[in-house]
């Protein structure tokens, strides 16, 4: 099915669907509402299963080539909105903390990422229920009267009915930021229509534009991502993303939220299509406060930061891991992650080995350090055994069991997270009561773990993710210094794909030094930037990415801003079909020098 003429079917159930919602308020939620948008938001799932381009393995490119690809492209996609994207979006259109906590569908991690299940998911009856609420939710508080001097541009001649001139400036005006496009007249008059008539059927006109608000909220159109195309001037036989789809993709990716005003002015007047402009535009992007909830996204993405959700340790072997320590280790790495590559554009293996990041009060106490009365920077003194953020409580918290720490698990997570090495899940059936007996005589970790490899089954998987995992035993289940475990001193000794160390500094180092570190954001990092997981004609924009990244220190802002000035950014092609292999003339993405101070973020 064409996208287009998908979406003109949509927009025809979600006309009934609109409709059938001025019988809902007057008979409090009728099944058949419901039921037509559960037909609209389900078929649009549906379509982005057919749309979405499965992800392909590849070997870590050494990435020495800095020239971007000429026939560089990236598969037309279509993406649920996630909870935060939304939030992060109605916070802005309405200029208000709405405080709710939208509950979207749990997405499914592809390529390492959630947001690449955003092109893959499918929705249930049940999540279409969250969805229904939340947009109730928030039609009824941007409608409510606390709220109505300050977020209305008009009043109604009268509150009891309709009044179409201001229904229509303040519907028009929502609505080209929820569909980060202007409406077209069509549209308008459809919500319009809708408002008016329950306003004069219910007597009020502010629950007229409830309704019609409510209808907008669940438009597929502004739950899904959608990418429209347009012949590419410059490139003959190919495909560009058309100027507000381009929009999206910048804002999404570098904001997590929907296009700002001046980001849809610059689509409408068609500057974010030349060189010239999308460079000043994305530099606008990267100087902006904003940036930072962009790479908080990414990276709590990046790091398997929704395990978080579910963390938990068994209170009597680890009394002091409380819930405000789960929230407060997911944002001490955030905190340091932004410091870090954002504010003070570091190079971005630095952060491995670091000592610079931040302290709370309840973190202290797991660290041994003093409390300050907030959250505090912190410097790890050089004779620490603290450096990079494998040693903060995030990373090795998470990747614990609830009443132990796990080498395998840490090291499993070095492989997958930060270097991209897929490690084989474990056979069925495997004997773990060597590992888990708590009245074994093998004391370490180490011991347990080589008496477990004895089994050849185990040894092969074991080899990749225990010698780093090992490094870190000296951290317990919640991220504590130790010495020893049940009385036996800890070695921390190993090796890194033929580096050698004695301690977890030594790893840090070699994971610094580990060509696949930085070749892994790359990955990630570009994937994440267009909507999903690589495709196999993507590999010589990754090798030109990795070669640019190398060349400009490691730095994040200026990949950032290499990516979005890229060809292979905006021009598309539609997933099912081939690229064409058409000489183009490529945007060069260097062409316009960044200013000096891009992307400096204040804290």
């Amino acid at each position: 099915m064409k996208v287009h003429g998908a979406l003109m079917w949509l927009a025809s159930i979600r006309k009934e669907a609109i409709t059938k919602g001025i019988a809902k308020a007057s008979r409090r939620f009728t099944g058949r509402a419901r039921a037509a948008r559960r037909a609209a938001i389900a078929c649009v799932s549906a379509l982005a299963l057919m749309m979405v381009t499965l992800p392909h393995s590849e070997a870590v490119s050494s990435g020495a080539d800095v020239t971007e690809p000429a026939d560089a492209v990236t598969p037309r996609r279509l993406r649920l909105i996630s909870s935060e994207q939304y939030l992060n979006t109605l916070n802005y259109v309405f200029g208000i903390d709405l405080r709710i906590d939208p509950r979207f569908p749990p997405l499914t991690r592809t390529d390492g990422l959630l947001e690449n299940g955003a092109a893959v998911g499918g929705v249930t009856d049940s999540q279409l229920e969250q969805y229904q609420r939340t947009a109730s939710t928030v039609a009824a508080r941007v409608v409510s009267p606390e709220r109505r001097n300050f977020l209305f541009p008009c009043k109604p001649v009268s509150e009891t009915k309709a009044d179409r001139k201001c229904a229509e400036k303040f519907l028009s005006e929502s609505g080209r930021y929820l569909y980060r496009r202007p409406m077209t007249k069509v549209e308008v008059k459809e919500v319009v229509d809708t408002a008016s008539t329950a306003a004069d059927r219910l007597k009020d006109f502010y629950t007229g534009l409830s309704i019609a608000l409510e209808g907008m909220l669940l438009d597929p159109e502004v739950l899904f991502i959608t990418e429209r195309l347009e012949p590419d001037p410059k490139r003959p036989g190919h495909q560009r993303l058309d100027a507000y789809s381009l929009a999206s993709r910048l804002s999404f990716f570098l904001w997590n939220a929907g296009p700002d005003d001046q980001l849809l002015q610059a689509a409408e007047s068609g500057d974010i299509q030349t060189e010239i402009g999308r460079a000043r535009v994305v530099d606008m992007m990267l100087a902006s406060p904003r940036l930072e909830a962009g790479m908080r996204a990414f990276f709590d993405d990046m790091l398997n930061f929704d395990d978080f959700n579910t963390l938990a340790k068994d209170p009597t072997v680890y009394p002091s891991f409380t819930g405000v320590v789960v929230t407060d280790a997911r944002e001490q790495t955030l905190r340091t992650v932004i410091d870090q590559l954002i504010t003070k554009r570091k190079d971005y293996r630095d952060l491995y080995t670091t000592r610079q990041t931040f302290i709370s009060p309840s973190l202290a106490v797991l660290y041994g350090l003093p409390s300050p009365p907030d959250w505090a920077p912190y410097e790890f003194p050089a004779d620490s055994s603290r450096s990079g953020l494998l040693t903060q409580i995030s990373f090795l918290a998470v990747h614990s069991h609830p009443g132990r720490s796990s080498p395998t698990l840490r090291g499993k997570a070095v492989r997958e997270i930060l270097l991209c090495q897929p490690v084989p899940r474990p056979p069925p059936n495997v004997d773990f009561s060597i590992v888990d007996d708590p009245k074994s005589t093998l004391h370490t970790a180490r011991e347990r773990l080589e008496a477990h490899r004895q089994n050849p089954v185990c040894a092969g998987c074991h080899k990749i993710t225990d010698p780093m995992g090992l490094a870190l035993e000296k951290f317990d289940g919640a991220g504590e210094y130790r010495e020893t475990e049940k009385g036996a001193p800890i070695d921390a000794s190993g090796s890194l794909d033929g580096k050698e160390y004695k301690d977890v500094l030594g790893l840090a180092q070699a994971l610094h030094d580990h060509p696949a570190l930085p070749a892994c954001l790359v990955k990630r990092v570009y994937a994440y930037s267009t909507g999903g997981g690589k495709s196999p004609q993507e590999q010589p924009m990754l090798d030109y990415l990795n070669g640019r990244f190398a060349a400009e220190g490691y730095r994040v802002p200026d990949l950032l801003r290499t990516i979005t000035l890229s060809a292979a950014f905006s021009d598309v092609y539609d997933a099912g079909e081939q690229p064409k292999k058409v000489p183009p003339a490529p945007m060069k993405a260097a062409s316009v020098a960044a200013p000096q101070n891009v992307a400096s973020v204040s804290k």
